[in-house]
């Protein structure tokens, strides 16, 4: 039982990591905007066909972390590129216009992919995986290199947020965007590399999405958006700590009901845990309320 428990624990970390990269992209853009960008989990989609893509139709394979790299790049630039055209202009417009503009995007996005890819696609090998046993447990190279991946770009921008110049900008417009100008700080400059540091982040979760989980669709953008939203709020929306929490939170839960109950109950007990935790919790695990002034 110890040794079933510590196997699907592995698998939980696995889609966990998932999970939390896709969430950091929603955690920072709230945090700067406080907006929910809801084509991000689109954003996230096109990074796996990206990936295909890539595989498929360049002449030389390319190693894995060239095509990660590139993949993050794409998406980010586009990330930055849907701010630019499409948020930057209804920055001061009511609350509603940027929803459904995000919205919008995020169809845009999906249609689009759907009119090149009208079915279900299989993800090309990008490298041979390997089967390790250890005390019992079984793990692929293939789920060290999703879990370690994952970590390792989620030091990286915590470093990027606690340690440079850029991080410092960022969170002193999350914590009051009108006096950030006076300080000689361009709040356009600093929106754009978070829209492309969080789109980038989830293209590089569509690359580890599609590796992990080898058939994927234009569909899946909202599926698995979605949770990494649930995932978000669950930590805490606008903490990038707090979306790394409900990423591994929200996978745990999904990997182990599958584990001991009947499938069926997975979105069950996941949108259970977000109401339970919402109503003992209202802004989240890591969460904090916003400062008014009276």
């Amino acid at each position: 039982m110890l040794e079933y428990l510590a196997q699907q624990s592995i698998n939980a970390l696995q889609l966990g990591s998932i999970y939390a990269l896709i969430a950091l992209g929603y955690s920072m853009v709230y945090g700067v905007l406080t907006m929910i960008n809801f084509a991000h989990g689109d954003l996230f989609m096109l990074g796996a066909f990206a990936c295909m893509v890539l595989a498929l139709l360049l002449p030389v394979p390319l190693p894995f972390v060239v095509v990660l790299l590139l993949v993050m790049a794409l998406i980010g630039l586009l990330g930055a590129l849907i701010e630019r055209l499409a948020y930057r202009p209804l920055r001061h417009a009511p609350r509603v216009s940027a929803i459904i503009t995000a919205l919008g995007c995020g169809l845009v996005i999906s249609n689009l992919t759907l009119v090149q890819f009208p079915y279900a696609q299989r993800m090309p090998t990008l490298f041979t995986s390997t089967t390790y046993e250890f005390l019992g447990l079984t793990i692929s190279s293939l789920q060290l290199l999703i879990i370690g991946v994952s970590i390792a770009l989620m030091l990286g921008l915590d470093f990027l947020i606690r340690r440079t110049r850029y991080g410092i900008a960022m969170r002193a417009i999350s914590f009051d965007s009108r006096t950030v100008p006076l300080m000689g700080i361009s709040p356009d400059l600093v929106i754009s590399l978070t829209f492309l540091v969080g789109a980038g982040l989830g293209g590089a979760a569509g690359v580890l999405y599609g590796l992990a989980y080898p058939v994927i669709a234009p569909s899946m953008g909202v599926l698995v958006g979605w949770k990494a939203f649930i995932a978000a709020v669950i930590g805490g929306i606008g903490s990038v700590r707090g979306a790394v929490l409900g990423g591994f939170i929200l996978g745990t839960v999904e990997v182990m009901t599958v584990a001991f109950l009947p499938s069926t109950f997975r979105d069950l007990i996941s949108y259970s845990l977000l109401l339970v935790i919402l109503i003992f919790k209202p802004y989240g695990l890591l969460g904090r309320a916003p400062n008014q002034k009276v």
